[in-house]
């Protein structure tokens, strides 16, 4: 009896141990994927029971706390059907792989508390439900972002986001997969940015931020960043060829060179565009793009990708005619007064990134990346005012290499009165710069004098380190990112032989504060200080002064989500700008500016009518001001006062899909006094396609379907044309897209 008890003892004593061994909270470590079996990044992972979440690294990695035997796990990400898995004791022992199935982006499926960046989840779904038609279209995929085209199709367009008048980037650091787009000191101007080596439809993911407010964003973060995130693979291959007006083609082909493979993917894109355009002197514009990307598993945890890319325009360019021309009858508005502008640009990259899951709590990401550049560019905007015999023909060339490389690493802790994610990373880009010139042109052919002609030698080394504190519902984020510059110039045309040099560096601190009300609603708060760097030849000029302008920024606004097929988000901010010395490339001078403010407000809403229909508009009111002018001679020129965009979307409604999309820049001031005044627009563009079968789709698009006569790019000019005594200072203009249409044919296999 004494052996029968003592068993029994033993045996409560051993399950009670047994129960409370797997009873315990215990880790989870597991992997997302899709049916593709590519891993998913920024996945959601919910313990429904403990209620403790973790996202997905860019591997599809994950480690999820505090989790038992019997728990429900739901993982979700936009675009993906949820799933929920309900833990065995197997699971809480091996790596969990979890598998998601594609499905259409649902507006009611977005939890604000889920995302990192709701913002950027929202760019997500306006991307999938209407995606970009050209490459014209990839930057208005950014909320309130304005593009103007003003030279051909070839040269890099002028950028409108937040009260600025960008020119092509000097407020704003594009990249693509951590490459670089702008160009520093560039022969046109600083920050130049040409993202027309972009495919659109390579185009995984876009990540963007407004302001000067995030650690990791670079050179040239004052009105906000864009990062592009490139496929690893092809859904499927396609070929497309368009057709349109002005004798408009456009061919594409995209095809996978490693299909159905669970390790390692590769594909290739090359894409041919042409078109005359509608001005009266051709443009003969045409570009190639040539695109290749392979990404590979070393091991479970390890993943490199491997970029190759090639684009190569030219471009004849009609370039900006006065009003006066057009309005005395002179020519029309799709005329030319010099039509032997225009110009040839091409571009080399090659990019190795490399990713890494080393533990549980940390990760790696990094690419080091080359470019080579070349650049060659003829305009005329004043005509024959400083040449009354050759005229005022201008040309800027230049021809660049960029080194560079970005390491960033990832932490996760649990502290006792928070969760802490880090992030620190390090940087180096150096551009040389050969033989950039401003020269005095005629005809493209003759060289009469050479403006400014010279070597440039810069390199940027930059560092920096955020902090997430997450305390449930307020998440507050300090950053803090340093700045070095070394700027070396050489002029060609000086008698002597001599360096000039500068070296600068900067402190750059930001606080990000993030308040979850519910599930519904979220509140922020941003603030910190950015900066763009001058070019050399102004930073050797002046002696090191004002290298680095700083801006100083604070945005505060809400995102609300009162239904579940709504969404709508507005900030209200302040940008100060300090004292900046602009090198204005067309004329080789430096142009001083002072201190300015800007005040704003960005407004947005996305709605989802059903599974087929979706809505989505921003609205952005600024007042834009010089500090120390008077009051009525303190206006910006050019800057955008209230700019509104959106459109609607049909998806996969059967077979049939498509949209309308308007845009508005309203009238702005065009000198400091305002008494001169840039012209607004309207403009609407509407496209269908149907599906035909499952390989086969045919599309129509139409730009500017109302026929809307309207200026895409102003500026005041003065001017003076061949058989006029004085000069005229007025708008001058290139005229923006009519009524154009095109027909695309689109097979998938």
């Amino acid at each position: 009896m004494k052996s029968y008890k003592s068993l029994l003892s033993v045996a409560f004593i051993l399950t009670v141990f047994l129960s409370s061994k797997f009873s315990t909270a215990q880790q989870i470590k597991g992997v997302v994927y899709d049916t593709y079996t590519q891993p998913l990044g920024n996945a959601y992972v919910y313990n429904l029971n403990s209620k403790n979440h973790s996202h997905t690294s860019e591997n599809g990695y994950f480690v999820l706390e505090n989790n038992k035997i019997g728990d429900t796990l739901s993982i979700g990400l936009l675009g993906f059907k949820k799933t929920k898995i309900v833990l065995s004791q197997e699971d809480l022992t091996k790596t969990l792989y979890v598998a998601l199935e594609r499905n259409i982006f649902k507006l009611d499926e977005l939890v604000l508390k889920q995302e990192k960046s709701v913002l950027n989840a929202l760019v997500k779904v306006d991307l999938e439900t209407n995606p970009i038609n050209s490459s014209q279209e990839i930057l208005r995929k950014v909320p309130g972002l304005i593009i103007g085209q003003h030279a051909g199709g070839g040269k890099a367009e002028q950028l409108f986001l937040r009260g600025f008048d960008i020119d092509h980037g000097t407020d704003i650091s594009i990249n693509v997969d951590g490459i670089p787009v702008n160009n520093v000191s560039h022969a046109h101007g600083q920050g130049y940015s040409d993202l027309h080596f972009l495919i659109p439809e390579t185009i995984q993911n876009i990540n963007f931020g407004k302001g000067p407010y995030y650690a990791e964003a670079r050179d040239f973060t004052t009105a906000g960043y864009v990062d592009f995130k490139t496929k690893n693979r092809l859904n499927e291959n396609t070929i497309k060829l368009s057709y349109g007006q002005f004798n408009s083609i456009r061919t594409l082909g995209l095809f996978n060179l490693i299909d159905n493979a669970k390790s390692d993917n590769a594909y290739i894109g090359i894409e041919y565009i042409e078109t005359d355009g509608p001005f009266k002197s051709p443009q003969n514009f045409n570009r190639l793009n040539i695109f290749g990307k392979y990404a590979a598993f070393i091991n479970e945890n390890d993943r490199v990708a491997v970029t190759l890319s090639h684009f190569n325009s030219r471009w004849d360019a009609s370039g900006q005619i006065p009003e006066r021309l057009v309005e005395n009858g002179t020519i029309d508005r799709f005329g030319a007064v010099d039509d032997t502008e225009g110009g040839n640009t091409s571009r080399s990259n090659v990019n190795v990134e490399y990713f890494s899951t080393l533990n549980e709590t940390t990760s790696i990401k990094s690419n080091v990346f080359y470019s080579h550049y070349d650049f060659e560019l003829y305009s005329n905007f004043t005509f024959f005012l400083e040449d009354a015999i050759n005229g005022d023909q201008i040309k800027q060339k230049e021809d660049r290499n960029i080194f560079g490389f970005n390491a960033q690493l990832n932490t996760k802790k649990d502290l006792s009165f928070s969760k802490l994610n880090t992030t620190a990373g390090i940087g180096l880009r150096f551009d040389t710069v050969d033989d950039i010139e401003l020269s005095h042109t005629l005809n493209r052919n003759t060289t009469l004098d050479f403006i400014q002609l010279g070597d440039i030698n810069q390199t940027n080394f930059f560092g920096f380190y955020k902090a997430a504190f997450d305390f449930g519902k307020f998440k507050v984020t300090p950053g803090l990112r340093l700045e070095y510059f070394k700027f070396l110039y050489n002029d060609a045309l000086a008698e002597n032989y001599k360096t000039a040099s500068q070296t600068k560096t900067a402190l750059l601190p930001k606080l990000n504060i993030l308040f979850k009300q519910n599930e519904q609603l979220q509140w922020f708060l941003k603030s910190g200080i950015g900066f763009h760097s001058n070019d050399t030849r102004v930073v050797v000029k002046r002696n090191g002064e004002d290298v680095l302008p700083k801006a100083y920024g604070v945005d505060f606004g809400a995102v609300y989500k009162p239904v579940p097929d709504l969404v709508v988000n507005a900030t209200a901010w302040f940008l100060h700008l300090d004292q900046e010395f602009v090198y204005v490339g067309d004329a080789g001078i430096v142009e001083p500016s002072g201190k300015t403010r800007r005040l704003g407000v960005d407004l947005g809403l996305r709605y989802q009518f059903n599974d087929y229909l979706y809505f989505d508009t921003d609205a952005t009111l600024t007042k834009a001001r010089s500090i120390e002018e008077p009051e009525g001679e303190n206006y910006i020129p050019l800057a955008p006062v209230f700019t509104w965009v959106g459109g609607l979307a049909l998806n996969d409604y059967k077979g049939f899909s498509g949209g309308m999309r308007y845009r508005y820049l309203g009238d702005r001031a065009a000198n400091e006094t305002d008494s001169v005044t840039a012209e607004g627009y309207f403009v609407t563009d509407f496209n269908v396609n149907y599906k035909v079968n499952k390989n086969l789709s045919l599309g129509v698009s139409v730009e500017n379907i109302f026929d809307t006569e309207w200026n895409e790019t102003q500026f005041l000019t003065e001017s003076r044309l061949e058989n006029e005594v004085a000069s005229v200072e007025e708008i001058h203009f290139t005229p923006g897209t009519p009524f154009s249409a095109k027909a695309t044919l689109t097979y998938n296999f």
